[in-house]
């Protein structure tokens, strides 16, 4: 008679559980142990990913720095409001180029951002369903659009017109107001700050309003119902819940436009002007930073204009990390005031 023949059923079922019970335990020690070898080379890839980011932010701050340097050493934190850039006499100064970047910026954002937030309060509160998606894929197209395609319209086909009809208008209207009219006398010639501006405002629409769209389509529908409910209007709806819903959204979208329209270099290259020349008509031809930088980069022949050139692109970095963090600190303004009432 054989060993196994000797053992009770029972006896070998319990071993056969308790053998079956130690492999299922070794293949959760298994897989489990994969799982944290998994998550661990998970937080660590991200880890990397987030950090290159602020790496290469780091790397970028670095080396204007050190290439500014020389500009700041000669000429100090003057060089911020020296108005002169005279590159034949080793002599500059960055504020025609920050008064024109601001310039062209803030008249993009007051046309844009008005704009912008009716069409996507029109595609997502009022539009009918057939019209909305060929609408909202013709405003994203928009968006693909190159700049400098916006620079060569803008050069041949819009500024003619807008010296032909729009200036001399502005100029008999506004430009008679005792206050604001000297920043519409001057040149008609179609190019300068105005222009530049009202082409970044073209330029910036999409952006903002794609991203308005896009936040205020999350709103929950119980939520505009319930309002609808209570005899609200849509300008009620808008103003008392989809608003304060995705306000933060709405701060990002205007952000984006703003730093597209402040960091933007052909369209603006193209219509400014490219005069080194401060004036307080809008009509005048002037520059940016970045439109200095694109035409002068390469033609920079001795190591002060270089740096100075640096220099400039340290102050448009310094003014969009300026322009961001005062969003940052309404936002959060905004949120502390609701926590009290």
């Amino acid at each position: 008679m054989s060993a196994h023949a000797s053992v009770p059923l029972d006896k070998l079922a319990s071993q056969a559980d308790i053998e079956a019970d130690a492999r299922q335990h070794a293949a959760l020690r298994n897989t489990m142990r994969n799982q944290r070898i998994q998550d661990f080379l998970f937080h660590k890839v991200t880890l990397l990913f987030a950090a290159s980011v602020l790496l290469v932010l780091v790397g970028i701050i670095v080396s204007l720095a050190i290439g500014a340097a020389p500009a700041f050493r000669e000429f100090g934190l003057g060089f911020i409001t020296t108005v002169e850039w005279d590159p034949v006499g080793d002599k500059f100064g960055a504020m025609i180029a920050i008064w024109g970047t601001l310039a062209t910026s803030i008249i993009a954002l007051s046309v844009a951002f008005p704009i912008s937030f009716g069409i996507a309060l029109f595609l997502t509160e009022i539009c009918p369903a057939w019209l909305r998606r060929p609408l909202g894929t013709a405003v994203e197209l928009l968006a693909g659009v190159p700049s400098i395609i916006y620079g060569m319209w803008g050069f041949f086909v819009f500024a003619p017109l807008f010296a032909d009809h729009v200036q001399p208008l502005l100029k008999s209207t506004l430009g008679q107001v005792p206050v604001i009219g000297q920043l519409f006398q001057g040149p008609m010639m179609g190019i300068g700050i105005l222009t530049a501006g009202l082409i970044l405002a073209i330029m910036i629409i999409p952006f903002i309003a794609s991203v308005m769209r896009d936040v205020f389509e999350i709103v929950p529908t119980v939520l505009k119902e319930s309002a609808y409910g209570l005899g609200c209007t849509k300008w009620e709806v808008v103003r008392k819940v989809v608003l304060p819903y995705t306000r933060n959204g709405v701060v990002g979208g205007v952000m984006l436009g703003l730093g597209r329209a402040l960091g933007e270099t052909m369209a603006v290259t193209f219509l400014i002007g490219n005069a080194h020349g401060l004036s307080w008509s809008l009509f005048s031809a002037g520059n940016s930073i970045s439109s200095t930088l694109a035409n002068e980069f390469n033609e920079a022949t001795t190591p002060l204009h270089s740096s100075s050139l640096y220099a400039l692109g340290l102050i448009l970095f310094a003014i969009t990390f300026i322009v961001l963090s005062a969003a940052k600190l309404m936002l959060a303004g905004m949120s502390r005031k609701e926590g009290t009432k």
